[in-house]
Order: structure tokens, then C-alpha cells, then sequence
């Protein structure tokens, strides 16, 4: 089909791959606990065009040009692992405020399981930038999509843009389970402001985790 081979294999690691927990995937999961469900699919609109720019890059051929170019490669690697830094060291400092204000009693707007966000916080834009700034992610899609494309297909580009398209749509189911899931996950964590605490302290080292293997990727 459109030069797409063993699509069940496909499926089945793409399922896999999508599970594993990510900045993209935490991060929607944070706003839509934070700020509801409109919110959430905003952030989630970020990474989902994020990721469309990538699949359309790595057709195109900017894979090959991130891993013949080691200072591009490293300008972009670096870039992205500060901001996911930024992100990481402002959820720690959130976490370290709410640990202190623990024992005293709950307000109304107490964070949820993540660090509260600030009024001009746009979600699209936060979710955009750090799908953009992985470098990994668009050899990922090459090394990953060109398994299942026919090498003597005539129009490998329509191949690309077949499985991007089962990815985007294993993304969607995914991150709207995250979304729906998130104001339920905020109810529980304003309820005990030990477990809030601790669960943004968790996303805040999982961030600085991200940052540090991304800096130490290579091309």
C-alpha cells in the first residue's frame, strides 16, 4: 500500500514507541492538570505540528544533513537540551516552594502535579519548541520509517507521508487519554499536597533527565 511493507510490524512498534514517556508527552499531560482539557489539545497542537515539521524534514532529507554536519547537529543538540534545562529547573523550583508550604493549609489554586503556570504560559508554543529542538527525533523518523518503505516504490516521499500519518494518529489517541486524564490527576493531587509535590519534583528530574541525554546524543 503506497509502498509501505509489513504495516503490522509497524503498528505494533509505533504503539510501543508512542507509550514511552516523553517531554512532549509529560508536558501536555502537565497543562491539561494544571488548566483543563481545552489547554491540554492546545499544548497537544504544538506537538503534533512539531512532529509534522520533523516527518517532513527527515523526507526531505535533513537527517542526512544533521548527520554529515556535526556542528549543526550540535547547535541544534545543545539548544534543545537548555530549554528542556529551563523547564526542568522551573518545575524544581515550583516543587521546592510547595514542599516548604506543605503543612500549611490548601489554597484554591495550589498546583497540581505540576509547577503552576505562569499567566502568559502558551502551551502551543512551549510544546512546539521542544518538539522542534530534538535533532534525535528526526533521525528517529528516518531510521524508523525507511524499515517499512519499498525501496523500488516510485514515490517513496507518498511512503513518508502514509506512516507519518498512522504515527500522528497513534499520537492523537494517545495524548487525548493524557488529556482527558489530566483534570482527574488534578483533583487527586489538590487533594494531597504531599503527592503534588512529589509528582512535580518527579517531572522536574525527568526534564533535567531529558536535557542531559539529549546533550550527550550523538549525530
Amino acid at each position: 500500500m503506497f509502498g509501505v511493507i509489513d504495516l503490522p510490524t509497524y503498528l505494533a512498534g509505533l504503539v510501543l514507541i508512542v507509550l514511552l514517556p516523553g517531554p512532549n508527552s509529560l508536558y501536555v499531560l502537565s497543562v491539561a492538570a494544571r488548566r483543563g482539557v481545552r489547554a491540554g489539545y492546545t499544548a497537544a497542537a504544538g506537538v503534533w505540528c512539531g512532529d509534522t515539521v520533523l516527518m517532513t524534514l527527515s523526507a526531505a532529507g535533513v537527517a542526512s544533513l544533521l548527520q554529515a554536519n556535526a556542528v549543526l547537529f550540535g547547535i541544534v543538540k545543545y539548544a534543545g537540551a537548555g530549554y528542556l534545562s529551563w523547564l526542568a529547573v522551573g518545575m524544581l523550583r515550583a516543587a521546592v516552594g510547595m514542599w516548604r508550604a506543605r503543612r500549611e493549609k490548601a489554597v484554591e489554586d495550589t498546583p497540581a502535579a505540576v509547577p503552576a503556570a505562569p499567566a502568559e504560559e502558551r502551551p502551543y508554543r512551549r510544546a512546539l519548541v521542544i518538539s522542534l529542538f530534538n535533532p534525535k527525533a528526526i533521525l528517529f523518523f528516518v531510521a524508523f520509517f525507511v524499515q517499512f518503505v519499498d525501496p523500488g516504490y516510485a514515490y517513496p516521499a507518498l511512503s513518508f507521508v502514509v506512516l507519518g500519518a498512522f504515527a500522528q494518529l497513534a499520537s492523537f489517541l494517545y495524548l487525548s487519554a493524557l488529556i482527558f486524564s489530566g483534570p482527574r490527576l488534578a483533583a487527586a493531587f489538590r487533594r494531597r499536597k504531599r503527592l503534588s509535590a512529589g509528582a512535580t519534583s518527579a517531572v522536574g528530574l525527568l526534564f533535567l533527565g531529558f536535557a542531559v541525554k539529549l546533550s550527550l546524543a550523538s549525530a
